[in-house]
């Protein structure tokens, strides 16, 4: 029995609490912040895992071939390359995907669906990181800092394509 279903992606839940905590994801809300840098987190369990990008802890190992991951889904999702299984399947066309996630976010280009909304104006988007950059526009945040020139940028890859230039 799975009770709870999200009116913004139709995940379900059989638990209360879990249902609560999801639907801050859509919301915006994101009261966990990084100390290192300026991502912010609905839930404190994803900063720990973000965490791990500065300590470089890596603390799950592929047995195949040892490639280590700061996540156990990022793991599972990994061992699946080795085995070429792509078990969820699209019911649109015939891609298939490693993870369901990953299915649906692909659904949404058939449905046209976008569950993340804009408080400020009436855009929407297929996915929170979208949303998350798009909110900058409004308020004018350049958060991603160049080490080397000082400019700002408003994303984490118009950073990363800003770097190549030096």
């Amino acid at each position: 029995d799975k009770p709870y279903t999200c009116q913004h992606c139709s995940k379900v839940f059989t638990r209360s609490w879990n249902f609560q905590r999801h639907v801050l994801i859509h919301t915006g809300q994101k009261p966990y912040k990084c100390q290192k840098c300026p991502k912010a987190f609905a839930l404190a369990a994803h900063l720990k895992i973000h965490n791990r990008i500065h300590t470089g802890e890596k603390p799950y190992t592929c047995n195949i071939c040892s490639r280590g991951f700061a996540q156990l889904t990022n793991l599972q999702r990994h061992i699946l390359t080795h085995t070429g299984e792509k078990p969820h399947k699209c019911t649109y066309c015939p891609k298939a995907f490693v993870s369901s996630s990953d299915l649906r976010r692909h659904v949404r280009i058939h449905t046209g669906e976008r569950p993340y909304k804009c408080k400020q104006c009436s855009k929407a988007f297929t996915t929170s990181g979208n949303l998350q950059s798009h909110i900058l526009t409004h308020t004018g945040e350049k958060p991603y800092k160049c080490s080397i020139c000082n400019w700002k940028f408003i994303s984490s890859s118009n950073l990363r394509t800003h770097i190549r230039i030096h």
